[in-house]
This record gives C-alpha cells, structure tokens and sequence, in this order.
C-alpha cells in the first residue's frame, strides 16, 4: 500500500492503515463503553513512565496515549507519536494543540521510524502490531530496538487469542481484523533482540502485553567486542 505523506513524500507500507481520523474518537468511546481513559491511563502504567523520560508512540492514531503521555513525562520530558496515516496526525497535532500539550507528531512508518539511533527511553506499540503482517511486524520490533536507548524499554499490548472475556467490546471488534497471540508477541522481541521480557494480561478484555528491556550494551557494540576479543 503506497499512502501519501505530508510534503508529498510516498510512504509504502504493506499494513492496514486507517484514514477516518474523525470518525476513530467517537468509534474507540463507542466500542468501549467509554472505559477507553481506563486503558489508556492502565497501558502506561505498566510503561513505568518516569518525570523526563523521552517517548514514541508507534503507530499513535489521534494521538490520545501520546498526549497522556507527556503528563506523565512532565515537561523535562519528550514525546513523539508517528502514524502512517496523514489525518490521524493531523487531528493528534489539533488535539495537542487544543491540549496545550507539546508533542511532536509526524508521518512515518512502524517498520521505518525516522529517528535516530538511541532515541528513547521508552517505546510504546499499542493496539497497532495486528494491522502489520508477520515480516513487517518483525522489522517493526527490530526498527524498536534500534530507536531504543541502550537499557531502554518497549511496551507492546495488543489483541490474544479469546479468553471468554467479553466486557471490553474492542476485543470483539477487532476479532475479525487481527489478533496477536501471547506467544507471538512474546517471541517477536525476544528474536529481534530484547532482553528481561514480562508478560501478561492488561486486565482489560483479552488484550495482553510485553514489555521488554533493550540490552544495556547497544547490539552493533556487542557484536562488534566478540570480533575484537574472541
């Protein structure tokens, strides 16, 4: 899928991505009988987000976590939010900015993130994985620990397999657009190269999580001492 960017630039990417900005508020209260605040203000935290910590949000939508996000990180904090699609970031930058909440929103890809190496302290993957299929999903994880700062952290929830829960309507909604089983979602970072992974479930329909701890020595650095010292 080839989507366009803001300035022209062509974006292509093989995920679902989801163009109906104003609509996506209004549908996310819906489906979850307004408890979405609860998943939000839940999801980080089990980020453990600390005054002054840098964070992305990968695959941010309309920018609602990310915004929560910046109040947790407080001002000496930083927090930047990329979606594929150009209206979910143009209404995240209107919400922020009605918000009077600074926060950097741009274009750009989950398994092509336009920022540099050791970036943040913490990285967030929610409810996004399913919409990429297996190849970039796993170059999405591994995108995530380059971006990541050595000893830094990921948090990934997302859809599992039906638990019988059926108080948080999302799960069921999203049954017929893609789950990610506990297991897969585990294995995902634990073979793109984190370390110290938890997992479990959010407590909220059947969404799980993980959140993984990048190595305290950057990989490239790693590999590149067992070469110099066999």
């Amino acid at each position: 899928m080839t989507i366009a960017a803001a300035g022209g630039t062509a974006l292509n990417t093989s995920g679902r991505v989801l163009h109906w900005a104003l609509r996506y508020d209004l549908l996310v209260w819906f489906v979850s009988l307004g408890r979405e605040g609860r998943f939000r203000e839940k999801t980080l935290d089990f980020a453990k987000l600390k005054p002054g910590e840098s964070v992305l949000d990968v695959g941010c939508g309309t920018g609602t976590l990310a915004i929560a996000a910046k109040r947790r990180v407080h001002r000496d904090g930083r927090v930047c939010g990329i979606d594929a699609s150009p209206e979910m970031i143009a209404r995240a930058k209107k919400k922020a900015s009605k918000a009077g909440i600074e926060v950097l929103f741009r274009t750009g890809l989950a398994e092509a993130q336009p920022f540099p190496d050791g970036e943040f302290d913490v990285v967030l993957a929610t409810v996004m994985l399913h919409h990429l299929p297996r190849k970039p999903r796993q170059q999405c994880a591994r995108e995530i620990l380059r971006v990541v700062k050595p000893g830094g952290r990921v948090l990934a929830v997302d859809f599992g397999a039906g638990t019988g829960e059926r108080t948080w309507l999302p799960s069921h909604f999203h049954s017929r657009h893609g789950r990610v089983a506990p297991e897969d979602l585990t294995a995902l970072f634990s073979e793109a190269g984190f370390a110290r992974i938890e997992n479990g479930t959010l407590g909220i329909g059947d969404l799980h999580f993980v959140l993984a701890e990048a190595p305290a020595v950057p990989v490239g650095s790693a590999v590149a001492a067992n070469r110099t010292n066999p």
